[in-house]
């Protein structure tokens, strides 16, 4: 909160938090050699995340929405430092991620956690529940053994699973189980920021409401702050405070939930929403069918890179690549018509 003084009189205004996370110009390219490989060097390079700005506030879930390729799930990597980032900052408690060591990210990775896509190839199938789960407290010098055997008990209790499980291995689970199996490993180190990659996409619509409400209830528990990568609409409105919407690599749109599905600002955005089932508006929607597919992100087209498939591009949309920029409070869109 600010004071503000005003013909002596003094008002206190509101400030917005600072974000917990800031992301700004992001950017991954990954090189492609030659057929002779790494001999002549790299000829291009593929762009799968292309100047992302966002930023994560603290105790909030932000939904980050797209078809398969449009550079989600490398997103979510980069900032984290699992992979390395060709450009662009991701500033977390006054330190640049992109810029720390190999060690100094260790050390990090205690407060920001990654839920996996699919929990079966993340768990080593060689070792018990227990051991899995007491690796992280193990490289982190957390606890004695008596006191890591406790914490896996009490994590597997939080995301629903049972004690007996500490002795079981990987494979004796079923999917939805592997799923919690995942979380718990992420929230054993009590991290203030978890990103999750697709970790529903996989399970049945029943174990899916399971999981969400499940991260709904540790959230508020944990004061968790949520990255939720995701290409399913209806889970993030229903789990999300914010979403963001990316084509080839990215950010189109930004908005609040409940703005974002009241009104679509973007094109690509409106034809995404436009395919979700909504009983309520069955008959009243016209579905916005989009032609060809996906560019290359090897060859992305030239100025807006949706301009291929838009029905409303003109020839400026060829030519100039429109900045992500607010066009109402807090509703931001990246499109030369609006």
């Amino acid at each position: 909160m600010t004071t503000v003084h005003d013909r002596g009189t003094v008002k206190e205004v509101m400030s917005k938090p600072a974000p917990l996370l800031n992301v700004s110009q992001l950017s991954k390219h990954y090189p492609v050699h030659s057929p002779f490989g790494k001999l002549l060097g790299p000829r291009k390079s593929v762009q799968a995340v292309a100047d992302v700005s966002f930023q994560l506030y603290e105790g909030e879930t932000y939904g980050l929405v797209g078809e398969s390729g449009s550079g989600k799930s490398t997103t979510g990597r980069t900032l984290l430092g699992l992979t390395s980032a060709t450009s662009g900052e991701v500033w977390y408690e006054e330190r640049d991620l992109t810029k720390l060591s190999n060690r100094e990210l260790q050390q990090m990775r205690k407060e920001l956690q990654l839920v996996f896509q699919d929990p079966f190839s993340s768990l080593n199938p060689r070792k018990r529940i227990g051991s899995i789960l007491e690796e992280p407290l193990i490289i982190h010098g957390i606890g004695s053994k008596r006191e890591r055997q406790e914490m896996a008990f009490e994590i597997l209790e939080a995301v629903g699973l049972q004690p007996e499980h500490y002795f079981r291995y990987p494979h004796e689970f079923s999917g939805g189980q592997r799923q919690r199996l995942g979380l718990a490993r992420a929230l054993i180190l009590n991290p203030k920021i978890l990103v999750l990659d697709e970790p529903v996409s996989a399970l049945d619509v029943s174990i899916q409401s399971q999981m969400l409400n499940r991260l709904r209830q540790l959230q508020r528990e944990r004061k968790l702050t949520m990255l939720f990568i995701t290409h399913d609409i209806s889970v993030v409105r229903y789990i999300s405070d914010r979403i963001g919407i990316m084509y080839l690599g990215r950010i189109v749109e930004e908005a609040p939930t409940d703005a974002l599905f009241r009104d679509q600002l973007h094109p690509y955005t409106r034809a995404l929403f436009s395919a979700v089932p909504d009983a309520a508006r069955v008959g009243r929607r016209e579905r916005i069918v989009l032609k060809g597919e996906i560019p290359s992100p090897l060859s992305p087209p030239s100025g807006c890179a949706f301009h291929t498939r838009c029905p409303l591009a003109t020839e400026r949309c060829k030519r100039e690549t429109p900045e992500l920029r607010e066009i109402r409070p807090g509703h931001k869109a990246a499109c030369l018509l609006i």
